[in-house]
């Protein structure tokens, strides 16, 4: 194993095209693929339900069941290549090379404010959860919400239920009201699955120094992500060397033990010259070498995610 990638759209994009996003194949539309996965040694690809925006509230919950449906019957399958992990104790399959998923949801929409909603995905191997996309649902406010509120009276519940579940909470598309509500009140695990600095680039998307060393004083994690917009000001001009600077940014501030990589592969569009897909990891891997031990390499490109998995699972 090489790498854990915190977040990718594959099952969104098998809801938008089935036809046409075969995760199979080397032919597929894709950017993450099984032949890629195995190039690269992917060994843990965190797999994110997202519904659109555009959705109609009561189809909400059709449409992530699809994508879990897709998830079970097209990426994991009967006899598929990935082992599904749902507790610490699968990830010794990953320790013993088996490459991994893990299913993970992006903003909270499609659960209609109901918590039994919540504890079916659970049931269904949900382990990681995003409370909004960039808007506000019944949970909370997104980052793009102007008023910037933060958690509702049913996200308090939720995160609650999520805390008796055992659930991983993801603050990347939170309104910063909402980040400082969950760090500083929330017993569950938190990640940012992908967001970059935004000392570095002013994105509303990345994260404020402080919010950084939060997620240090709280032992989460950092995914560091190739959207270009998140990368440099101008996306056209965003480059690997951009990405390392970002990576250097979280470590100036002590933040070597949650540094991580979240893709957000088949989420984006535009993308940074050499990581267009997943059979791309080893381009970021030689990128970082150049200036880092290999041992300090590995732990953000694996090690970091592994150890937190390992104690925040349940």
């Amino acid at each position: 194993m090489k790498w854990i990638d915190g977040h990718c759209d594959v099952l969104y994009k098998m809801y938008m095209d089935p036809q046409n996003h075969s995760f199979m194949s080397e032919q597929s539309w894709l950017d993450v693929t099984w032949p890629r996965i195995k190039q690269s040694k992917v060994g843990l690809q965190v797999f994110a339900i997202y519904v659109p925006q555009r959705v109609p509230r009561h189809g909400t919950w059709d449409v992530a069941l699809k994508q879990v449906d897709y998830f079970y019957e097209r990426v994991i399958g009967e006899r598929g290549p990935l082992f599904h992990v749902q507790n610490r104790d699968d990830l010794i399959q990953l320790r013993q090379g088996r490459p991994s998923a893990l299913l993970a949801i992006e903003g909270v929409d499609s659960l209609q404010g109901e918590l039994a909603y919540l504890r079916l995905l659970y049931r269904l191997g949900l382990r990681q959860v995003g409370l909004t996309w960039n808007y506000a649902n019944e949970a909370a406010d997104g980052i793009l919400e102007e008023r910037d509120g933060g958690l509702t009276t049913f996200g308090w519940q939720l995160v609650k239920e999520m805390e008796r579940l055992g659930l991983i909470l993801d603050v990347s598309h939170l309104s910063v009201r909402g980040f400082w509500e969950v760090v500083q009140q929330v017993r569950t695990p938190v990640i940012a699955s992908h967001s970059n600095c935004r000392a570095l680039c002013s994105h509303v998307r990345n994260l404020a120094d402080d919010q950084i060393r939060a997620l240090i004083q709280r032992q989460g994690l950092m995914g560091i992500t190739f959207v270009p917009q998140f990368v440099h000001t101008d996306p056209k001009q965003a480059s690997i060397d951009d990405l390392l600077g970002h990576v250097e940014h979280v470590c100036s501030l002590g933040g070597e033990g949650i540094l991580t990589f979240g893709s957000d592969f088949d989420g984006i569009e535009n993308k940074i010259p050499y990581l267009e897909h997943a059979g791309h990891w080893d381009h970021w891997w030689n990128a970082l070498l150049k200036h880092y031990p290999e041992s300090l390499v590995y732990r953000w490109s694996a090690g970091n995610a592994l150890q937190f998995y390992e104690r925040s699972l349940p």
